[in-house]
């Protein structure tokens, strides 16, 4: 039972020697915090600290023992559901029981979704509506059905969803993931606009210090299930320790390094072909005559503003979009509908996604989830052989996750999570290896361990490497080429690293 304030006025948000009542979601110590009105908050902490689950006591999702938390929405109706709103990073669909993985690329599938105008509500306001509707571009994709959305395009449809509502305190789990440079920088201006003309309080929980905005003017750290005391930002970011310019062990990355050969049998050396390849939906153009050559060793960086066409793009070499079959597309040296496989495609080619992650929500262990990685299924559906087994533990342990095999993976944190499936994408140490957006939901170190792991499996002999991301941060030194995509169309290819550390040069 959530009970509200009366006695003071100071405090939005109040616990005082917070016990759950299960067991199983408790801190290691009772949860004291006091979030005072005005106060703009950071939860900050390392993948798994408890961030995730402070927040789900504050909003009640787990009651506590005794002294419930205590909410003041300073004169507004005491109805929580209104007044508080909380975007998890896994909830981008909402009600996903509908969907399923590669849907997105399959149209009549796609079809029996709803669109995205109907699943907006309508504001009271209509300044804010029009304001809000402006700032994430809403009416580009409003007549899409919600699975066609690209990663970043879901994020700003909940976003939106949310912030229509016109509520008292916004939680958002990660906000800037997904998201393009321009739209991070637009979403920050739009939140200082909504504190300052309808009194919005926002809490953001994020992974890494520099997702913490200007505007945020308190820190509360969780660090092992312990919530630290609340202090000021500028207290914060001037004790926040650096992280090391290198994780993984040498020890690792020798291993890494080390990993048998496979004999190829792509004599012509060359990984991906598409020529003048033309994708539509009904009358959404998504990829136009777009040519693009990628050779046998050879590290790209794809960018673009979200819904220019990456992953659809992504999904062509994948083999997840049947629309590959009226392509002039050739995927390591065989043309597509020569009589190859899905499969055959498949067992080259490693891969991690925002869609394959919110695919693999399912209540398996941590261990089956790599190993599906070996069948290129969603899912294991036959017992793993021990070598299988042995291939999974080795990836568990290079990315620090051996504890974490038997552990149902949706009891793991998002970016545990996020660690299995990098891990299953590496796992039968493919000759492409394609990562879409891979360091969503890791906290610095994890992105340095991770970022390492990428630049060691990408020193071994012939291997092919696409990535994606809206952070210039998170790339490897590895990457010798880039593409960018603008609206379907092929902007601008650099084979140059020249602009790689330059300040002014934005992956959008």
């Amino acid at each position: 039972m959530t009970i509200f304030a009366k006695k003071t006025k100071m405090s939005s948000i109040r616990i005082i020697g917070g016990v759950t009542r299960h067991p199983l979601y408790r801190f290691n110590e009772p949860i004291n915090i006091q979030i005072n009105h005005h106060e703009q908050i950071a939860i900050v902490g390392r993948n798994a600290s408890g961030k995730s689950l402070l927040v789900d006591t504050i909003v009640g999702r787990y009651p506590l023992l005794q002294n419930e938390v205590f909410f003041d929405f300073c004169g507004n109706n005491n109805n929580v559901y209104e007044n508080v709103k909380y975007i998890t990073f896994r909830d981008s669909y909402g009600d996903g029981e509908y969907l399923y993985y590669q849907q997105r690329f399959n149209s009549q599938d796609a079809e029996i979704t709803p669109l995205v105008k109907d699943l907006l509500p309508n504001s009271s306001d209509k300044t804010l509506e029009k304001e809000i509707y402006t700032i994430f571009g809403i009416d580009s994709f409003i007549e899409k059905n919600i699975v066609a959305l690209s990663s970043g395009e879901l994020r700003k449809f909940q976003l939106a969803k949310s912030l229509l509502g016109n509520p008292r305190i916004l939680i958002i789990d990660n906000p800037f993931i997904g998201l393009d440079y321009p739209t991070r920088e637009q979403l920050k201006d739009l939140f200082e606009q909504l504190i300052a003309q309808f009194d919005l309080q926002i809490i953001l929980v994020v992974s890494k210090d520099e997702d913490i905005p200007s505007f945020i003017t308190h820190v509360i750290e969780v660090e092992n299930r312990i919530c630290k005391t609340k202090i000021s930002a500028d207290e914060y970011l001037n004790q926040a320790n650096s992280t090391p310019e290198r994780i993984l062990s040498t020890e690792k990355r020798e291993r890494i390094l080390n990993l048998p050969c496979k004999l190829s049998d792509n004599k012509n050396r060359q990984i991906v072909k598409l020529n003048n390849v033309n994708i539509r939906y009904d009358n959404r153009t998504i990829l136009h005559n777009l040519t693009w050559e990628i050779q046998c060793g050879e590290k790209w960086a794809l960018s673009g503003n979200n819904g220019s066409g990456k992953s659809t793009l992504l999904s062509l070499i994948c083999a997840d979009n049947p629309q590959s079959y009226a392509c002039d597309i050739s995927l390591f040296g065989k043309k597509r509908g020569s009589g190859e496989s899905i499969w055959d495609i498949k067992k080259r080619i490693g891969y991690v996604s925002p869609e394959m992650h919110r695919a693999f929500l399912k209540n398996i262990p941590a261990i089956e989830i790599i190993a599906s990685g070996l069948k290129d299924t969603i899912g294991l559906y036959q017992k793993a052989k021990p070598e299988d087994i042995a291939a999974s533990e080795w990836w568990l342990d290079v990315f620090g996750i051996l504890h974490l095999k038997d552990r149902i993976f949706t009891q793991l944190s998002s970016g545990e999570q996020r660690l299995i499936l990098l891990a299953r994408a590496f796992v039968k140490n493919p000759d492409l290896i394609v990562l879409d957006e891979p360091m969503h939901g890791l906290d610095a170190s994890n992105q340095r361990l991770a970022k390492d792991i990428i630049e060691a499996f990408c020193h071994q002999k012939d291997k092919t490497m696409i990535m994606v991301t809206h952070y210039e941060s998170e790339l490897p030194d590895c990457i010798t080429h880039r593409l960018c995509l603008k609206k379907g169309h092929l902007e601008q290819v650099l084979n140059s690293l020249s602009l790689r550390r330059n300040n002014n040069f934005y992956l959008s």
